[in-house]
């Protein structure tokens, strides 16, 4: 394959946005579940006391059935307890969950909002490209990841279980009030070692899934090219239009040419037309100026408009260097000028009588 058409090179910033623009951002799932089980299990331990005051009267509430006769309306009455109270309990829990998986997303790739994906693919349902991708290398390794996981977590779980199953002969002899601290202490202790487990393998699917999701962006080194064509136009159009633009410009200097009121020239080689209207102008102004066949040119148009030229090779040389198009003189050069244009305007009263 061509050096020109291998994928070695590091996406541009471009192809990464056009990536995120049609919803194709590095999405670790692993982070996601870690910060959204984090924030649920933060809000159930924070609002454990607020559970157990919940659960006790629940409890209450059922004690209070024993004895009497169970009917359609008592148990209509235990239903809507029951899931309003689990309700009450489970729906911050869920809140919090909800606002955790929305952070997850912002610190993975930040606020995207795209309708893209949401576009139909008849590509998408095609059965036979599904059922490559069904059994594709890249599903078979997320398959083994998955197991790995799953068998690491529970086995850290088990080993932590049986060291906890030691000490229940002794808490089922504790009240309702004190099993629960001791659930609750155990869960914490299960909870942390879980969650770090659950943070390295994170960090590592995360690390994982931004290196290929960069290396599925790489690009050749034509695509590159072709790329920064797209942005900063062709070279050869760009050309063609700062010719075109050279030549308006030039064209425009022309037109300015009768209004001059002299012309300086190295006789061959330098022309500079000047105009002064001492009524509206600080200093005489440059409103033409060219080398060779453009100074030509510009006493050609000159000589046709009466306009008079002045040989004066220094000046017309200093001229051309020192000042642009439509540029007043520098201070420098008033006295050379101003002696020209003094020449220029004794020459005229002398042709007008």
């Amino acid at each position: 394959m061509p050096d020109d058409l291998e994928k070695t090179e590091e996406p541009t910033p471009k192809k990464i946005e056009d990536a995120k623009k049609e919803g194709n951002v590095p999405r670790s799932m692993d982070v996601n579940s870690f910060i959204t089980l984090t924030a649920a299990i933060t809000a159930a331990i924070f609002m454990f006391s607020f559970i157990s005051q919940r659960l006790q009267k629940l409890y209450i509430y059922y004690v209070s059935f024993i004895g009497e006769e169970i009917n359609k309306e008592s148990v209509v009455s235990l239903a809507i307890t029951t899931f309003k109270e689990m309700g009450i309990m489970i729906l911050p829990i869920a809140i919090s969950a909800a606002i955790g998986g929305i952070i997850s997303a912002l610190m993975q790739f930040g606020f995207i909002f795209t309708t893209k994906p949401l576009i139909p693919n008849l590509g998408k349902i095609n059965p036979i490209k599904g059922l490559k991708n069904l059994f594709s290398l890249k599903k078979l390794i997320e398959g083994i990841k998955i197991v790995l996981k799953v068998a690491i977590v529970l086995t850290v779980a088990f080993i932590f279980l049986i060291s906890f199953s030691k000490e229940m002969p002794t808490v089922v002899f504790l009240n309702y009030l004190k099993q629960l601290i001791w659930l609750r202490d155990k869960a914490i202790i299960l909870i942390g070692v879980m969650l770090l487990i659950l943070a390295i393998l994170a960090l590592i699917d995360l690390l994982l899934v931004r290196f290929q999701y960069f290396k599925s962006l790489r690009m050749s080194k034509q695509e590159i090219k072709d790329e920064f064509k797209q942005m900063e136009g062709d070279p050869q159009i760009k050309a063609r239009i700062k010719k075109l633009q050279m030549e308006l410009a030039k064209k425009r200097m022309m037109q300015n040419v009768p209004s001059a009121d002299v012309v300086v020239t190295n006789p061959t080689h330098y022309a500079v037309a000047l105009r002064y209207d001492k009524n509206k102008e600080r200093a005489p102004r440059v409103i033409a100026k060219g080398i060779n066949y453009l100074a030509l040119r510009i006493k050609e148009i000159a000589l046709e408009n009466g306009v008079q030229i002045v040989e004066n090779p220094s000046l017309a040389r200093e001229l051309y260097k020192s000042c642009e198009i439509d540029e007043e003189i520098p201070q420098k050069l008033y006295q050379a000028v101003a002696e020209v244009l003094a020449y220029v305007y004794r020459i005229s009263k002398k042709r007008k009588s």
